[in-house]
């Protein structure tokens, strides 16, 4: 059976010239340990944020399809220009596009999911000795339209090129060394983790930690396939994202993220009636809008209210809806805040240590930093605080559950 890897380099790693050619001669090196190397690049440094830029000054209002054709060349600037870097060096590349590649996606623009791959292009240049740059975060749905998979899309385009293939382990390629227990540009105590299991890290990724993109994390642990995080920069080993063993887990907390573009909206004292927050976050779904942290309260009078959090780039969005919503109810108003941060624990050893959360919450009360909301999973609690209490509890909760010690 061939040995196949995957790799996949982010936009900061092929930033420049000099990177591409650095990591040409680092995907060359790898094709002397594998049969095969498939390489997943992002756009150029700051591309996308450009293209955007420049498709704003055209019109607030672009079409889906004609804003996914326009973000989604960056990535092909990146790929062609790696293989020529691998060419260059005497090395044999070929560099193809999603569509080209096989990715197929759903009938969505922007934030379109991967629904299949079709390997046969792939596996041809792979059998021919090739190198294969593909371009991340790109596909191709049923009208033969280019569609974008979201940002950060790329590390799920090369998990899901891994699972086609078979490929065991994919390498993601950043500017960071691995995952640590928090931002280390926020907590300079922040320790590498050696590994962290699939849950963990889909936990930390949703609540924020911008290492991996959450898609990307539920493929490989769907497929079992090795996340390898590592740095472009350095021949270090990085973080292993792979099954957790729970007999080698003591750790009750293995990382904290914090994120402060939240925003919280109420819809206060609606009627008592079944079928009200049905229709609110049904409403909210069809719109696109992902809620995080809800809580219903009962009032006085057979009254309810509904309280729940999204990300700052759906409040626009999320507002409108429930003021929507609320007019069809007859809920008393619409209240917002947005002036929030989500600080979050995460750990896979909360399942069997009682008292975590009371510790988190003890950590912050001290400190004199009020809780506004609450949610938990098995193995995650998150709180949202006011934005200008954030770093502060970032610092003392690393601190609380120990986490320079890893």
């Amino acid at each position: 059976m061939p040995s196949i890897i995957v790799q996949k380099f982010g936009g900061t790693s092929v930033g420049s010239p000099e990177r591409i050619k650095a990591v040409a001669t680092r995907v060359i090196e790898s094709q002397k340990h594998y049969d095969h190397v498939v390489v997943v690049v992002s756009a150029m440094g700051d591309t996308t944020d450009d293209l955007i830029s420049l498709a704003k000054q055209i019109t607030s209002k672009p079409s889906a399809r004609e804003y996914d054709a326009l973000i989604s060349t960056g990535e092909n600037i990146s790929a062609a220009l790696v293989a020529m870097a691998i060419q260059a060096q005497g090395g044999h590349a070929i560099s193809l596009t999603g569509p080209q590649a096989g990715v197929q996606t759903e009938n969505l623009y922007s934030k379109a999911k991967i629904t299949r791959v079709d390997p046969t292009r792939l596996r041809k240049e792979l059998s021919e000795g090739k190198i294969v740059i593909v371009t991340g975060f790109q596909g191709l749905n049923d009208f033969n339209d280019v569609t974008t998979i979201g940002r950060g899309g790329s590390d799920t385009s090369a998990v899901v090129l891994a699972a086609a293939l078979g490929a065991p382990v994919c390498e993601i390629y950043t500017d960071v060394d691995g995952v640590y227990t928090t931002d280390p540009r926020a907590v300079k105590t922040a320790s590498k983790l050696a590994e962290i299991s699939y849950d963990e890290m889909l936990e930390l990724a949703s609540l924020g930690a911008k290492v991996l993109h959450p898609r990307s994390v539920e493929c490989a642990k769907e497929n079992n396939i090795i996340l390898h995080v590592r740095s472009s920069f350095s021949p270090e080993e990085g973080t292993m994202v792979k099954e957790a063993n729970p007999m080698e887990n003591n750790r009750p907390v293995t990382g904290i993220t914090l994120s402060e573009e939240e925003a919280v909206i109420s819809l206060n004292k609606i009627p008592d009636t079944p079928g009200t927050a049905s229709q609110l976050f049904t409403q909210l779904a069809e719109a696109s809008v992902n809620v995080d942290m809800i809580i219903q309260s009962s009032e006085e009078n057979n009254k309810n209210t509904i309280t729940f959090t999204v990300l700052e780039d759906d409040f626009d969005t999320a507002k409108n809806v429930t003021e929507s919503v609320a007019k069809t109810l007859n809920a008393q108003n619409v209240t917002t805040n947005t002036s929030i941060a989500k600080i979050s624990i995460v750990g896979v050893g909360m399942i069997s240590k009682p008292g975590i959360a009371a510790r988190m919450f003890s950590a912050l009360g001290k400190n004199g930093i009020n809780i506004n909301l609450i949610s938990t999973s098995e193995i995650k609690i998150s709180c949202a605080i006011a934005r200008s209490d954030a770093k502060h509890a970032l610092a003392l909760l690393h601190t609380e559950f120990e986490l320079d010690k890893h």
